[in-house]
């Protein structure tokens, strides 16, 4: 038996699940030892000559939310966060007094009381509305499962289908065991969710630039251990959860009908671990290139409202390094580099596919506020400026490949459609409904130039354009911001221009002033336009330099490349699950 045991192990079917119980441990001992050495980190003591400030009283996980809100007015944090009831703003002794005494003053504590209230009623609003939006982007896991599918052929329909399946349920093991903790693990008070600062823990990494501190990783909430037992940080990890879903998912339409099953449940540890947290923690875990405007003076760092960059190109760039080395699909170039066309094998069902996807973007976008309560009620904005760039995105493709080939084209009428809402997924909170349009229109054709280039130019294969659907657009989205934001919001966005800043595209030390929010360069603020330049630099770096050498090492290891793809016998269907998605009966 135990014979039997090692020689399973040491055959070359076993090298999968060897390296994801390899993986799986070195984080589980990567997470111990962190928090071990947070744990045991001595408090800094107060500059010599200099008052000690008392630290601000810790949060306590809520998980009921029967406190999450109340507190908020008099700065304290209270004290019973363990009963079901919790501090009611009123109790059933004030409503009798008051009906006793209607025309009696209202007293402070009264005042308070109503603040405590009106803080929970807000915080309960904000977390639905964020749990309701984060349904809808989970829901556009069946828009890309479809659109991919539809593109790619029917011999291998349930290869692409257990793909978009399979990343959902291992990605979301991965995000829970180290994701949302490296990406969010330092990100500070969750403020439209009560306040809980639970997740307000130093950064892992935070090596010094310029005498800055550049942070990188978070500390705090791996597995959602009990301290961060509480309804805001629950809120938070769904809906970060969905977002990473769709960044791992982009690679499975740039690599389809080509990967192997196996190495493919190990990329979405990969992706979901380390990859995409790298420079999502950098970028909305408070990390160094959202600080570059308070650090450095650019802009208000940073800015990337719903993910053009932290998703979207992410993905992309992943999915190109991955198609790169996986290598083409059998047929698709000539010997002499030209490439044929292998048609998908069902349009309409990737259409049904790009309008579910849309759908969804009003979760991705409009949902990213976190809020829907006081100014946050610019969400209808949003969406309509999410509607119009997807509007304008499908247009432009049309016509243009119109007028390139003499015909229309119904898949790049798609990934138009599809670039539109990437590219305004980064400047939505932040751009009027005309310059939505123009982003759209201008994401399409970046869209169809990039899918051009990385067929014909680097003869690499993307079935279902991935690359430039999500790359390519994601990155013009995130350039965008720095070009287009208007600063009609986002005042103190990323710790910046709250007090300082920019008044009518002027710069100014002035304050008790009406101030401008993210601002981009044809606004005023050039540094905006710097800041997301080198984010976007940053970006393309890392999700291709490290997913192409993590997939030339998993290459190496074991088969990345399923053998059924060269065979013209035999499809992944068969070959990987041993069924048909059509059966002739």
């Amino acid at each position: 038996m135990l014979s039997s045991l090692i020689r399973v192990v040491r055959g070359k079917a076993a090298r999968p699940a060897a390296l994801t119980i390899f993986l799986l441990t070195t984080v589980f001992l990567f997470v111990l030892l962190a928090g071990r050495a947070h744990a045991q980190s001595p408090t800094p003591a107060a500059p010599t000559g200099a008052a000690a400030t008392p630290a601000p009283e810790p949060s306590k996980p809520d998980p009921t939310g029967a406190n999450t809100g109340l507190g908020l007015s008099t700065g304290k944090t209270p004290v019973d966060n363990a009963s079901p009831s919790g501090l009611n703003a009123w109790s059933a002794d004030d409503v009798a007094r008051w009906g006793k005494s209607p025309d009696a003053p209202v007293t402070n504590k009264d005042l308070l009381k109503a603040l405590d209230a009106a803080g929970q009623t807000a915080a309960a609003l904000n977390i639905v509305w964020t749990l309701v939006t984060g349904f809808l982007v989970m829901f556009m896991q069946a828009g890309f499962a479809m659109v991919e599918t539809g593109f790619c052929r029917r011999r291998n329909a349930v290869h692409v289908m257990m793909l978009n399946m399979m990343v959902y349920g291992v990605g979301l093991l991965g995000w829970w065991i180290a994701g949302f903790g490296l990406m969010f693990g330092s990100v500070g008070p969750l403020a439209t969710f009560g306040g809980t600062t639970l997740l307000g823990q130093p950064n892992l990494l935070h090596p010094s630039i310029f005498g800055h501190d550049f942070g990188i990783f978070g500390t705090h909430g791996f597995f959602l251990n009990h301290s961060v037992y509480d309804v805001g940080v629950y809120t938070l990890f769904l809906f970060q959860m969905v977002f990473m879903d769709t960044a791992a998912t982009i690679p499975t339409g740039a690599m389809a009908e080509r990967w192997s099953f196996p190495s493919f449940l190990v990329y979405g540890l990969v992706i979901s671990m380390v990859i995409y947290p790298f420079y999502g923690s950098m970028m909305w875990g408070g990390g160094g290139l959202s600080q570059l405007g308070t650090n450095f003076g650019l802009g208000h760092g940073a800015v990337d409202w719903a993910g053009s960059s932290v998703i979207h190109a992410v993905g992309g760039f992943v999915g190109l390094a991955g198609a790169k080395v996986i290598g083409p699909r059998r047929g698709k170039f000539n010997k002499d580099g030209t490439p044929n066309a292998i048609p998908g094998h069902n349009l309409p069902m990737a259409m049904i596919g790009a309008f579910i996807l849309a759908f969804g973007w009003f979760g991705f976008n409009p949902g990213s506020s976190l809020a829907a309560s006081g100014s946050n009620m610019r969400i209808a904005m949003i969406a309509v400026a999410t509607m119009l760039a997807s509007g304008a995105g499908a247009v432009t493709a049309t016509l243009y490949m119109k007028w390139k080939e003499g015909k229309f084209d119904a898949g790049m009428t798609i990934n138009g459609f599809l670039a539109g809402l990437v590219a305004i997924t980064a400047p939505s909170g932040f751009v009027d409904a005309t310059t939505a349009v123009i982003i759209g229109a201008i994401a399409a054709l970046v869209c169809i130039w990039a899918c051009s280039f990385v067929e014909r130019k680097l003869k690499i294969d993307d079935p279902v354009g991935a690359f430039g659907v999500h790359g390519a657009s994601g990155i013009w989205g995130l350039i965008a911001v720095g070009i287009f934001a208007d600063g009609s919001a986002g005042i103190g966005y990323n710790g910046t221009g709250a007090t300082t800043y920019l008044v009518n595209g002027v710069k100014t030390g002035a304050s008790n002033v009406p101030l401008m929010g993210v601002t981009g360069c044809l606004h005023g603020d050039w540094g905006q336009l710097i800041a997301n330049l080198i984010a976007a630099v940053i970006c393309m770096v890392w999700a291709f330099g490290s997913a192409y050498v993590y997939f030339s090492l998993q290459k190496k290891l074991f088969p990345l490349r399923s053998p059924a793809a060269d065979d013209s016998e035999e499809d992944l269907d068969q070959a990987e699950f041993g069924a048909l998605a059509y059966v002739n009966n």
